[in-house]
Parts: structure tokens; C-alpha cells; sequence
């Protein structure tokens, strides 16, 4: 009975809650770029790792096949 008599929140109006300007969303812009840019050589070195991995396994594979 007491929660059908409650109110709604009085919760602030979204509609007005991102009033930054140009410049903050270019420096966010500017900041995601650079944790990009930096990811990027990343991906690269664990690619050329997987590959060294999946390659040494095949070789191994060649061995063992060529000592029996």
C-alpha cells in the first residue's frame, strides 16, 4: 500500500547532463587514439607470438614423425 502511494525520484534531467563542449570530446578523441595507436604493435608481437607457437608445435610434430 505505502509503495503505490510513493513518488517518483526526483532524478536530474538527462536530456542536459553533457554539456562539455567540442574541446573536451576532442581531447577524449585524442586519448582513445593514443591507447589505439599503442595497442596496435601490441597485437602485432602476441600475432607473431601465436604464430611462433603453432609453428613449433608443427616442427615438433615433423620430428617425432621423421624419428620413427
Amino acid at each position: 500500500m505505502l509503495a503505490l502511494m510513493a513518488d517518483p525520484a526526483l532524478a536530474v534531467d538527462t536530456s542536459q547532463t553533457y554539456s562539455s563542449g567540442i574541446l573536451v570530446g576532442a581531447f577524449l578523441a585524442f586519448c582513445a587514439l593514443i591507447v589505439v595507436v599503442q595497442l596496435m604493435p601490441t597485437l602485432i608481437i602476441l600475432a607473431g607470438f601465436v604464430k611462433g607457437l603453432i609453428n613449433g608445435t608443427k616442427k615438433q610434430e615433423v620430428r617425432q614423425s621423421s624419428r620413427r
